[in-house]
């Protein structure tokens, strides 16, 4: 009997942990699993942030297209925390320390780690054309952040490692694999050979950031022909930014239909 006890009691215990680790993503309402601590990944984002710094030297803060990112930066990330203090999900943005940067790199690419740690690479800016193209991207990479996509793409890898349920525990146990998860988790890269995230999250993504950019002031209804000028990118094949992403078709016809619920909170300047 004892035993039987032991396995209810630790059934119980695991189904308190899973109901304590789901949570709902801001705007979509969609459930989801972290088994890892957000404050963990943020302490892992700044590291793995300023290494990448040191190894790609961002363009110096007098440089016109650093200013502009900045500048769509702060505007998004205003809107953003706007957004979730009203509507109670302000712990999501808890202990975020924003930072935008731009590093010279022609790929096609653009990432956004947990704490707000942006970086946007040159290769984009011809594609993004303008102010509204983007903040298309950038209201989308804040989107994955917040809605903790990484967390949860890790907390998925880690489940099927069987490493536990604390990041101190994956990282000990195969450090080089957590760090190449990590960064691949944000768009950054690595030799696994995995998609970064599901097109579950790029979805949702796409919505998380029609709605920060309208509450930032740019068009939401920009944002199709951006996804469309990306699509073209790259002749017969795809760039490194939308290899998860949905299909041409299905995007576009994703962000019209939830075009009416971003434009509640645009206001045209």
């Amino acid at each position: 009997m004892s035993g039987v006890r032991t396995f209810r009691v630790a059934a119980v215990l695991a189904l308190v942990l899973l109901v304590h680790a789901c949570a709902k993503v801001p705007i979509t309402g969609r459930r989801q699993l972290h088994l890892i601590d957000e404050g963990q990944m943020m302490g892992m984002a700044l590291t793995q942030y300023e290494a990448f710094l040191q190894e790609h030297p961002p363009l110096p803060d007098s440089d016109a297209r650093v200013k502009q990112v900045r500048r769509i930066g702060e505007r998004l990330a205003a809107a953003a925390t706007t957004y979730l203090n009203e509507h109670r999900a302000g712990s999501r943005v808890e202990g975020f320390q924003w930072s935008f940067n731009v590093v010279n790199d022609a790929t096609v690419n653009a990432w956004c780690m947990p704490g707000g740690k942006v970086v946007v690479y040159t290769g984009i800016l011809p594609v993004t054309q303008d102010e509204a193209g983007l903040a298309v991207v950038m209201g989308h990479e804040i989107a994955h952040a917040i809605a903790r996509h990484g967390n949860e793409r890790m907390s998925q890898a880690m489940a099927v490692e069987g490493a536990g349920t604390t990041l101190d525990v994956f990282t000990s146990q195969k450090p080089g694999y957590a760090r190449d998860l990590f960064m691949q988790s944000y768009g950054i890269g690595s030799q696994l050979g995995m998609l970064a995230y599901s097109r579950k999250h790029e979805t949702e993504a796409d919505k998380m950031g029609l709605v920060f950019m309208a509450m930032a002031g740019y068009d939401p209804r920009t944002a199709p022909t951006f996804w469309q000028r990306m699509a073209a990118q790259g002749g017969g094949g795809q760039p490194e930014f939308l290899s998860t992403h949905p299909s041409d078709e299905t995007r576009v016809r994703d962000l019209e239909a939830f075009m009416p619920e971003a434009l509640k909170y645009y206001k045209q300047p």
